[in-house]
């Protein structure tokens, strides 16, 4: 496909929010030798796509620009490299695109092998669109920081998942459930009956005074914390934390960094752990897809957008209010 121009739509430099994306023509990528050239359907958006244009990485990963963003994609396998041996023309896929460069707001992108797996029939490009980090940052979370395990074989814990009804959140509730958990959720008045459709044992709405403190309805004490929200001081979850309880922070700012060193150097038994999502392989989002695929999992959507729209679908991730994934469709 040397030669060809695709529709994309890309950011010049950081800031400027939804009304700095342009939509351009540019060069169909080519795939290197172990990487997989793909014709786009879907594409979730994140909050790290976000955070990237806002510049928070620069200091570390600067990034080079013009960048198409989005990471999370599902599409068809159009030309593959040299190496690759699990893929051909025509396979239908769910990949996870490298956050530092991204591409999936285009009509075609190159994914990695090892980031890349198999789509089944009955899972929808946008279902598997919304899996890539908001489900595997939940996975991680729970399977291996809180020690859950998905057959349920092992203990009955105590689950608080924050932002509940969020990207992460809505995937946290529902694996937690498989695991066999009693899970306490956060969110919105307005979406109380949605994280209890998901599940939850018991909601809380944050506006309240119970919401404040955080305590469960039940009295239960948390063996862990996924916390998907901001702004929730260390105080207000230790006092609601099992003898052995932790805080996984998704979103770990220089307090809770701080906090997870001090914590640490006093040798608590609780603990805030910060968590970053570096996925090296595609065992679990391929356990992820399979889930989709025997209904065990759902991805909810909060809003499908055209490519043409891209805009409002970065404005209504700016907003913060998501219920469950924004998708731009292509």
């Amino acid at each position: 496909m040397t030669g060809m121009l695709m529709r994309a739509v890309q950011y010049d430099s950081y800031g400027g929010g939804a009304a700095a994306l342009k939509h351009v023509e540019v060069p169909v990528p080519t795939p290197n030798k172990d990487e997989i050239l793909l014709k786009l359907e879907a594409t979730s958006l994140n909050p790290l796509d976000l955070r990237f244009q806002k510049g928070v990485a620069r200091p570390f990963v600067p990034l080079k620009f013009p960048v198409i963003p989005g990471t999370d994609v599902a599409g068809e396998v159009v030309d593959v490299g040299s190496s690759v041996v699990k893929f051909k023309a025509g396979d239908k896929v769910v990949a996870l695109l490298n956050p530092l460069i991204g591409g999936g707001l285009a009509e075609y992108a190159v994914a990695k092998e090892r980031l890349t797996v198999a789509r089944p029939e009955k899972v929808s490009a946008a279902e598997g669109a919304g899996l890539p980090i908001a489900a595997l940052t939940a996975h991680k979370a729970l399977v291996d920081v809180a020690g859950i395990k998905l057959d349920g074989s092992g203990p009955r814990m105590n689950i608080l998942v924050t932002a509940a009804s969020g990207g992460v959140g809505h995937y946290a509730v529902q694996l937690a459930k498989l695991g066999n958990a009693h899970v306490t959720g956060t969110c919105g008045a307005r979406n109380i009956e949605f994280v209890k459709s998901l599940g939850a044992d018991e909601v809380l709405d944050y506006k309240t005074p119970q919401g404040t403190t955080l305590k469960s309805p039940s009295g239960k004490k948390y063996d862990a914390v996924v916390h998907c929200a901001r702004g929730i001081p260390w105080s207000t979850f230790e006092p609601n934390l099992s003898d052995n309880g932790k805080v996984i922070d998704l979103t770990p700012g220089p307090s809770s960094m701080c906090t997870y060193v001090f914590k640490k150097l006093t040798f608590s038994k609780k603990q805030l752990l910060p968590l970053i999502l570096i996925p090296k392989e595609d065992k679990e989002l391929n356990l992820l897809v399979m889930l989709v695929k025997e209904g065990k999992l759902k991805t909810v959507f909060d809003s499908k957008h055209p490519l043409s729209k891209a805009q409002d679908a970065w404005a209504k991730s700016l907003d913060g209010h998501a219920t469950g994934k924004i998708i731009v469709e292509m």
